[in-house]
């Protein structure tokens, strides 16, 4: 199976970029739930607290509940 894309280009730049930039968002995306994961995972323990621990957890939750309901994924 072979898909095809055409755009007008100039007029549909933006479409454009939004479809050959696909791989780069998700991959911007992948990259911040990794670095969220981090910093709540191997936190120092002079630096925790149970407030900053969960606000990351729940920042990553978002940020992956975001991602999935846009019907992106990170497999």
């Amino acid at each position: 199976m072979k898909a095809t894309l055409e755009f007008n280009l100039p007029e549909d730049q933006s479409d454009f970029d939004l479809a050959v930039n696909g791989a780069k968002a998700q991959s911007a995306l992948w990259e911040m739930d990794q670095w969220l994961r981090v910093q709540y995972k191997y936190m120092p323990d002079d630096e925790y607290s149970k407030d900053k621990y969960e606000t990351f957890e729940e920042c990553r939750e978002k940020l992956r509940e975001i991602v999935y309901n846009n019907g992106l994924n990170f497999e």
